[in-house]
Parts: structure tokens; sequence; C-alpha cells
């Protein structure tokens, strides 16, 4: 199922010993487009520090309730390296990050999350045969070498809250800007923009891929798309107040003339 980020803003973060704070915000890879990290307002209890959650802790989501349970607990949270969330987060601040809870670093493998598709599978605590990783002489997370090398590549982190309201160009003009961002249930992967082209269509809403997306240029909050104005006109129009559906997808990739990325073969790891 898919889900608009929106919708998520304020859902509890609960850890095993009471909740953490409420979601506010969630950093993307703009290269893979998959939620890297939630934006967490913890609160009175941590003087109201905003801290950086994983998908990869996530234990499982009460969309009801609007709470998400973490396998992490409250002092966890507060001795975990600091972040400013308010400036772009660093590859090392990811590789302190992700090593201070044993996690592994999710850009390395093939797959949305490095060896695999699902955050959670990268979480020693759902399999004991991953509990290795919880060896603070594991090379894998802790070689020197590696973390030299990562620390001077690009993060790509961008904020879902920044890119709502770029405007986006097709090959031939002007179209709508960006209202939201629908995300997979359990990958986390951002499947598509909604774009608002009510400017030119009367509060017609469409849905782009990011596989579609040619440039996005942060400077001037701009996203140029490979298709045409036409093209987009007439895809099949979509409708926040209805649950999308796989039928309406195939329909999207159909009208594009592509293949949906549900129907397609997992890159290999090797």
């Amino acid at each position: 199922m898919l889900r608009d980020l929106k919708e998520l803003e304020d859902y509890a973060i609960a850890a095993s010993d009471g909740n953490i704070g409420k979601v506010k915000d969630f950093l993307f890879d703009d290269l893979s487009w998959a939620v890297r990290y939630f934006v967490i307002e913890t609160g009175s209890w941590l003087s109201s520090h905003k801290v950086l959650i994983t998908p990869i802790a996530i234990q499982k989501t009460d969309w009801s309730n609007k709470t998400l349970s973490v396998l992490i607990t409250k002092d966890q949270v507060k001795n975990s390296p600091d972040i400013d969330t308010d400036k772009p987060v660093s590859r090392q601040h990811e590789m302190d990050y992700l090593s201070f809870y044993g996690y592994p670093y999710y850009w390395e493998g093939s797959q949305l999350w490095g060896g695999d598709m699902y955050p959670y599978l990268l979480n020693p605590d759902y399999n004991d045969a991953l509990t290795e990783l919880r060896n603070p002489n594991n090379t894998h997370f802790f070689d020197e070498s590696k973390r030299e090398k990562e620390q001077k590549s690009d993060p790509d982190l961008r904020s879902a809250e920044e890119v709502i309201g770029y405007h986006i160009h097709a090959t031939d003009g002007d179209i709508g800007h960006v209202s939201g961002l629908l995300v997979e249930e359990e990958t986390w992967a951002v499947r598509y923009l909604v774009i608002d082209t009510s400017n030119w269509w009367g509060g017609h809403q469409v849905l782009i891929s990011p596989e579609w997306i040619k440039k996005v240029q942060w400077f001037d909050r701009s996203v140029s798309v490979d298709v045409n104005r036409q093209l987009i006109k007439e895809a099949p129009e979509y409708s926040s107040v209805e649950q999308l559906n796989r039928e309406h997808e195939m329909a999207i990739y159909e009208h594009y003339g592509l293949t949906g990325y549900w129907a397609r073969k997992p890159k290999s790891n090797v």
C-alpha cells in the first residue's frame, strides 16, 4: 500500500520504554528516492530536541492509532550521536549514527536497502543469524578505510517538506507543482510525486514517478521530467480521497508505455 507522507506527520514514535516523540519531516535519498530517516520532535523529555530515526528500527506500524513502534529505547536515543537536523546530514554523520545502533550501511549493496529491499531486514533484532552485526569488531561496518572513503561522498539527503511546492517542468514547458510524495509502506520507497496542475487544468492532480525525473534543481526549487505536457495532461487523474490501487498504477505505467516497478526482476547482489 502507498501512503502520502503528509498523512504521516505527527505520527507517534513508540520505543520499547515509552514514546520518543512525533514525526515532523522525512529525509529521503534523491538518488534512489527512499526515505532514509524520520525527523522526530522529542518533546519535553529531551528538551524538545530533534532526532533522526531510521526505518530500519521499525518493528510494526499501527496505522489506525498513528503510531510507529521501534526496536530501540529512549536511552539509546538520548545517547545517540547528535545530528543537527537543520543542516545537511553528512555521510560521516550517517556512519556514526548507523554504527551506534549496529545497523549496516544501506548504501552498500545493489538493493534499495543495501543487500535487501526491506529496511527491517537490516535490523539484527529481526534475525538471530544477524547478531554478528552487533560486534564492534565487524570490519564490514567499522573498516576505517571505508569510513574515510565514505566521508567524501555526497549523502544526497533531502527534506520531504522542502520538496513540497517545487515547480514541475515538462520537456515543453511548466506543468504544475509538487503537492505530495507517495511512499510504499514496507520499503519506504518514494513511488510517486503528486503533481497539482491547478494553474493549468483547474485542480487536476496526476502522479509522476521519480524514475521519469531528468533533473532536480534544488537552488531554484524545480523538477524537470522527461515527458511532455500533453502526455501528463492525459495521464490518469489522481484523487487523494481514494486509495490508490494496483489497477490505477497499471493504468499510469501503461499510459507512459513503461513497465511497472512491481513487475520488474530485482537486481542481483552479485
